[in-house]
């Protein structure tokens, strides 16, 4: 006897339970049940918002022109001409918004095309006073640097010259002792035979014997400043010969009254009394 086939487990089929909602009841049946049902749908939902709708609103009424005021006579014909509000324009901007001048009048014309220098505004006044000040400046500059060039060229044209080399100073300007009175020049004390230089540029007014002064030569300046140098052995210059700084117009001796060999310089502004040597040897710019 043949063995039946084994059946298979089946599984149930699901089922499937359609749930109904209930409609809403209507408006007479809530009111006869006094039940609550659940809220309808909005129907505005779709729509847009309050402010979105005042925006709009707002555009419309400037793109089109439309002025709404409390007072129906500031708008349109009724309104006085001097204060009827009107429309602007945005794009050209020839509208008469914030302008006190009645429509239709037309204002001054103002020039873009003013050239920058144009002499009667401000600041081209300004300028140019400026530049005048600055010139007249410039050229009080040049004068005083001239002068000063020309007294620099002055100075080293006669700046004075030690006229001896190798020496020391045994008397002063003023100095009492030796002398009958006090001392009236300075002394530079060398070995005899030393050279003696002219001190500045001049011209030769003496050269002979001058009895205490000894062998003297007497240079007179361009100012009329007489330089005597006094006690010399020897003469190498002569009367009338122009000399100038450093050049060599005699040697240093003892003639005259003396205690030693030296020379005696003597400073007699316009060949008048004799005043201190050592200061204007300074100013002429050598230090003793």
């Amino acid at each position: 006897m043949a063995e039946k086939p084994a059946r298979r487990a089946t599984t149930p089929a699901p089922v499937l339970v359609e749930r109904t909602v209930e409609q809403a009841p209507s408006v007479a049946a809530r009111t006869a049940t006094g039940r609550r049902c659940a809220p309808r749908k909005s129907l505005f939902r779709g729509l847009p918002s309050a402010p979105i709708l005042l925006g709009v609103a707002a555009l419309a009424i400037s793109a089109g022109g439309a002025v709404s005021a409390a007072d129906p006579s500031l708008v349109g014909a009724d309104a006085p001409s001097a204060t009827k509000i009107m429309q602007a324009s945005a794009l050209t901007g020839a509208g008469a918004v914030a302008s006190s001048r009645a429509p239709g009048v037309r204002g001054p014309i103002v020039s873009r095309a003013s050239r920058r220098d144009q002499t009667d505004s401000p600041d081209a006044e300004l300028e140019a006073a400026a530049e005048a000040q600055l010139e007249q400046v410039t050229t009080a500059r040049t004068k005083v640097e001239g002068a000063a060039d020309k007294r620099a060229a002055y100075l080293k044209l006669n700046l004075w010259h030690l006229p001896v080399v190798g020496y020391h100073l045994t008397a002063r300007f003023g100095d009492y002792g030796l002398w009958s009175s006090f001392h009236t020049g300075l002394d530079f004390a060398a070995p005899s035979g030393t050279p003696i230089y002219a001190i500045a540029n001049g011209t030769i007014s003496s050269a002979s014997y001058d009895g205490s002064y000894g062998n003297k030569t007497v240079e007179t300046l361009a100012d009329g400043t007489e330089l005597w140098y006094c006690h010399q052995t020897s003469f190498v210059v002569s009367s009338g010969e122009t000399v100038t700084a450093g050049q060599l117009i005699g040697y240093i001796g003892s003639t005259g009254h003396v205690t030693g060999p030296h020379l005696h310089v003597e400073v007699r502004p316009g060949g008048g009394d004799p005043v201190d040597p050592y200061p204007a040897f300074v100013v002429h710019g050598v230090t003793p």
